[in-house]
């Protein structure tokens, strides 16, 4: 299981780091970027990550 970012949708408000910041970055342009990790996520922390969204810019797959 992972998040899917829709960077079109993104608005930069960054509750998706703030929640989980070994897994997202909101970069210089102010929109999400998933980081680099091998640790395999939570799913009650990503369902958190995604439900938090404001903009609905993140799902899971």
């Amino acid at each position: 299981m992972r998040i899917i970012a829709d960077r079109t949708l993104c608005a930069g408000h960054g509750m998706c780091e703030a929640l989980a910041p070994d897994l997202f970055r909101v970069g210089a342009d102010g929109i999400v970027a998933p980081a680099d990790t091998a640790a395999p996520p939570d799913r009650e922390l990503l369902e958190l990550v995604v439900d938090s969204c404001p903009v609905g810019a993140l799902r899971l797959a």
